[in-house]
């Protein structure tokens, strides 16, 4: 399905905003997801759903000094 991605269109195979993640080999426990311009709670990454079109962006929480 197609998606937007910090800005930039992406084919990804994945259902659901965890699944993005894995996908992405990002950690969910790091990242930030807001889809469609709404924060996504981090326990409902599972059971959040994605649809073509959807407009997400990812940040990834960095810590360190």
């Amino acid at each position: 399905m197609k998606l937007t991605i910090n800005g930039e269109g992406r084919e990804v195979a994945a259902a659901t905003v965890f699944a993005l993640l894995e996908e992405l080999g990002l950690k969910p426990e790091t990242t930030v997801v807001e889809r469609n311009g709404e924060i996504v709670a981090r326990d409902g990454y599972r059971e959040t759903p994605l649809a073509p079109g959807d407009v997400l962006e990812l940040v990834r929480l960095v810590g360190g000094g």
